[in-house]
């Protein structure tokens, strides 16, 4: 039986960037989900903070080159590579020099979001895809960690729908105890139009909070797991609100068998939108 290919996409992973709840599960999850007898792939940005000649990464010539449009300006398409030699697992990088060669991840030296935080989160989604499509490979389920990730769900069920490539990949999202303030750019939605989404979709994206940006990405995903074990009162309601399939969060200990097994019933779940 062909194995079930899973496509993590993280807002950051340990040891590249330091060791935080979210990196630290996109570090260890893959690697569990690899050895149950899945196939894997890895992708996340190469923010700037990362050592390129500590961790070894190099560029992949063959699937860089593309330039990606955000708002109506080109954006080369950079991708690098590295190996968690212990995990036996490669890691894909999303580069720009435009997004992600400053030196900070989110946040600028004062502790404040980047103001560009929607068009890097547009970038990265989008070179996901484009880059997974250039490899071949064809992701079952695209599992989310980071609010960078948000927009893949809606790129999924709603732009790249009639790629036959992504005709049957489902989405999954991670719920963490993170968000963003202040709000993303007022601009978020005709960013989105002119990417190619309709009105029905921009529409719903004129609130631009964190706790809005979420609920958008759990109502076009295919199932949303809780990932820290303490949420906000607002990304709670977010989740119980939700009417895709529900995983709770699960202790370290628990989370490959539970999400593994999680993974199969989206997979085998009726496609909701």
């Amino acid at each position: 039986m062909e194995k079930k290919k899973i496509l993590f996409v993280s807002q950051e992973i340990y040891p590249f960037l330091p060791k935080t709840e979210l990196s630290n599960t996109a570090r260890r999850l893959p690697q569990g989900i690899q050895e149950s007898g899945k196939e894997i792939r890895v992708f996340t940005p190469r923010f700037g903070s990362i050592n390129e000649r500590r961790h070894q990464l190099h560029e992949v010539i063959r699937l860089s080159g593309m330039n990606l449009i955000i708002d109506d300006t080109d954006h080369p398409l950079i991708i690098k590579v590295a190996s968690i030699s212990a995990a036996r697992m490669q890691v894909y990088f999303i580069d720009n020099d435009e997004f992600f060669k400053r030196k900070n991840t989110v946040t600028d030296d004062k502790d404040a979001y980047f103001s560009d935080n929607d068009e890097r989160s547009m970038f990265f989604c989008r070179g996901v895809l484009e880059t997974v499509k250039k490899l071949g490979w064809q992701p079952d389920v695209i599992h989310c960690h980071g609010w960078m990730t948000a927009p893949m769900s809606l790129y999924i069920k709603k732009l790249y729908n009639k790629d036959p490539h992504f005709a049957d990949t489902k989405v999954v999202y991670s719920l963490y105890d993170d968000a963003f303030t202040p709000d993303w750019d007022a601009r978020f939605a005709e960013k989105l139009a002119f990417d190619g989404f309709e009105k029905e979709v921009t529409d719903q994206l004129k609130d631009t909070s964190h706790t809005n940006i979420s609920r958008i990405a759990i109502k076009y995903a295919d199932g949303v797991n809780v990932s820290s074990e303490t949420l906000s009162p607002e990304l709670k309601a977010v989740f119980e609100e939700a009417t895709c399939l529900k995983q709770e969060f699960v202790s370290e200990e628990q989370q490959v068998k539970v999400m593994s097994d999680f993974f199969n019933k989206v997979i085998e779940a009726p496609v909701l939108i």
